[in-house]
């Protein structure tokens, strides 16, 4: 078997003779003398002409390919030590799912419902304009990576093995291509399926989920001082040898329980700003240089980055094909974010433009502490609730007449999943964010000419990007006052995504076992 880089137009990647024909040509063979090609890695790059970059496996005639074997080695845990993980988004499913590798007995506590429950409370939630605060776009199975695209790459490689989350979504129902893009998706639609299977190798192999759960209170040793399980809302308790606190980014009420008890946090920079939404054809035009688009070519994307008046100003979250969805988590606020389907097939494009937020920018709101960016967040999501009308209405303009002070009262169709109303962001949003938002559109639109056009609509809030409050954590993976609790992934400020919240998952699991063997 050889190892080859070749770079392939769409043509020629979707032919598998093309592919050969290449391959053969990169060993100085005829391709007849090659059985198989395997792609082990590719990215798209359309900077000038439009390739893929790929690497590749090259079989011989006398060699026989053998596909990757996904299936991970899980133990029975019915008799396991128990742990306690709060939530079952991404990093609580994944830490389940490797406890269960080693051989310890994961007992999820999940505030929302099944994610087939759970789809059905969203579509009464823009039917009606009702927000169920346990069940809706960021709570429930799957937490809110579940609908946000399932984009499967991050920057944080060093923290853990990338390669081994791929391959648990392989396992159970995802696209084995993932394990090659170099920006993976997975697609809404798809997701529900995996996590469905996900509950059910964790149950099938010991493992307990118990829905319908919201956390009130640390249960404490009275004698070793340690966290020792979870009390709920309606009583029921949890408890066993440590507990993973993986409640994800909305969960305000346990950032309150924290504040309250005087327990260490931290408040933490986050950013926020608004969706910005593009024709599909506009960005498909700008990205692939105004060539005809091939059904060959995915819908294009874009990343894009800045800095204005000391502020990060970044894309986030670029849904290519998708559509915006209300992501409030309780009544009285207003919240957008981003998601598509595996098949990217909507007419428009959507992505977070999102600036950074830290302390300095908000002195008036230190008198909450660690709180502080916490009830910023928190206040502009009301302000633009009330400057919309309620409901769920995302208030908006169109992205040049926002940039030029226009009031226009003019708006452009939008996917927006509930009711698009127009509304001078100028009011809603704090200056310096409109100011950067203004600034970096101008840069965006030099970078990728087109990208500024009055056909192009910005839906406010983007506020959800990552936790505005840290929940600390030593060494040990513990945090410093609460020995037994195990803060993680992005609700406790480590991680920022799908697959660096799994990571933190796995390696959070990892300390239990080692300091329970330990005794620390």
């Amino acid at each position: 078997m050889k190892n080859v880089d070749l770079n392939l137009t769409p043509e020629a990647y979707f032919n598998s003779e093309l592919l050969k024909n290449a391959a053969a040509k990169c060993l100085g063979v005829k391709s007849n003398e090659i059985s198989h090609v395997e792609i082990v890695r590719r990215s798209l790059d359309s900077r000038r002409s439009i390739l893929y970059r790929c690497q590749a496996e090259v079989y011989m005639a006398d060699e026989t390919f053998m596909p990757p074997d996904f299936h991970s080695p899980y133990l029975d845990c019915g008799n396991g030590k128990r742990v306690v993980i709060v939530g079952a988004g991404p990093a609580g499913l994944f830490a389940a799912l490797h406890a269960l590798e080693l051989g310890l007995k994961p007992v999820i506590v999940e505030r929302g419902k099944p994610v087939e429950e759970r789809r059905k409370d969203i579509t009464q939630m823009v039917r009606s304009g009702n927000v169920n605060a346990d069940s809706n776009w960021c709570f429930g199975e799957g937490g809110a990576g579940t609908y946000s695209d399932g984009k499967l790459y991050t920057r944080s490689t060093k923290r853990g093995d990338v390669g081994a989350v791929m391959r648990k979504f392989v396992e159970h129902g995802a696209d084995p291509k993932i394990t090659i893009d170099s920006h993976a998706h997975i697609g809404t639609d798809r997701l529900s399926g995996i996590i469905s299977n996900m509950r059910a190798t964790i149950e099938g192999h010991g493992g307990e989920i118990h829905f319908n759960q919201c956390v009130k209170e640390l249960i404490i040793d009275s004698k070793t001082q340690r966290v020792k399980g979870v009390r709920c809302a309606g009583g029921d308790s949890f408890e066993g040898c440590a507990v993973l606190l993986a409640s994800g980014h909305s969960a305000r009420d346990i950032y309150t329980l924290f504040h309250n008890n005087q327990w260490l946090l931290e408040a933490k920079p986050f950013a926020l700003g608004v969706r910005v939404e593009h024709p599909q054809h506009l960005i498909n035009e700008i990205q692939y240089h105004g060539r005809n688009y091939s059904p060959l070519l995915p819908p294009a994307s874009y990343s894009l980055t800045t800095q204005v008046d000391g502020h990060g100003v970044f894309s986030f979250c670029m849904c290519p094909g998708g559509v915006i969805v209300p992501a409030s988590t309780a009544q009285g606020e207003q919240v957008v974010n981003g998601m598509s389907n595996a098949n990217r097939s909507s007419a428009y494009a959507n992505s977070g433009i999102a600036v950074t937020v830290a302390p300095n920018d908000i002195p008036e709101y230190d008198k909450y502490g660690s709180l502080a960016l916490l009830r910023f967040q928190q206040d502009i999501e009301q302000r633009v609730f009330n400057s919309a009308g309620g409901g769920l209405r995302a208030p908006g303009q169109r992205l040049t007449d926002f940039c030029e002070h226009r009031s226009t009262g003019l708006l452009n169709k939008s996917n927006y999943m509930g009711e698009y109303v127009y509304g001078e962001l100028d009011a809603m949003l704090p200056q310096f964010i409109s100011n950067c938002l203004r600034i970096a559109f101008r840069h965006f639109g030099q970078k990728m000419k087109g990208f500024y056009t009055q056909d192009a609509s910005l839906l406010a809030v983007e506020s959800r990007t990552s936790s505005p409050v840290r929940i600390p954590r030593d060494q040990s993976g513990q945090h410093p006052q609460l020995r037994g609790l195990y803060p993680c992934g992005e609700g406790a400020g480590y991680a920022g995504g799908i697959v660096s919240s799994a990571i933190d998952g796995i390696k959070q699991i990892d300390q239990i076992a080692s300091n329970s063997l330990s005794n620390t």
